[in-house]
């Protein structure tokens, strides 16, 4: 007699009814309710045939059965490369690259957002682009006669104040 993996059952009261449409309703999700597991997003996605992790069907099968806090705390919603090949493949226009940028928004949102964007954010933050501005990047400018780079900007800090990303990314740090 073998032995069940009690990780792979679904457990039907951990289940969330309405997560789909929470999904739909956002902004990229519109389309999710018209997918029909056809599998074509999942056999052009070059992200699957390097991760086996990561299958744009099974992320979307799990927000049509209500399997959100599976959906939102795992990493494969971050794993998208945005490539929209599904998105241009789908015979339902389901969207599937928009899908992702609805679920990474809810992720988001309620805490979830992975590690790396959390860097991404704070680098933007903190040196105003996503690298570290090399001594000899800076004297490429000087040679240019353009001007010194300023970390801080107050443009920047009106984004970062006005979408409340700061508030957001807390609970991720946490």
């Amino acid at each position: 007699m073998s032995q069940t993996d009690n990780s792979k059952i679904i457990q039907s009261e951990e289940l969330d009814p309405n997560f789909k449409y929470e999904v739909a309703k956002e902004h990229g999700g519109e389309q999710i309710k018209f997918c029909f597991q056809c599998g074509t997003c999942a056999a052009g996605c070059p992200i699957r045939t390097i991760n086996g992790d990561f299958n744009p069907r099974t992320i979307i099968r799990k927000v049509l059965l209500g399997m959100r806090k599976e959906v939102l705390s795992g990493k494969e919603i971050w794993m998208c490369s945005n490539c929209y090949i599904c998105y241009e493949r789908c015979p339902q226009n389901v969207k599937f690259t928009d899908i992702i940028f609805a679920l990474r928004n809810i992720a988001a949102r309620e805490g979830y957002t992975h590690p790396s964007f959390v860097k991404q954010a704070d680098l933007i933050r903190n040196m105003g682009r996503l690298y570290e501005v090399t001594e000899l990047e800076l004297d490429k400018r000087e040679d240019y006669n353009l001007p010194p780079i300023n970390p801080t900007n107050d443009d920047l800090d009106k984004v970062f104040e006005k979408t409340k990303i700061e508030d957001k990314l807390k609970k991720s740090r946490d």
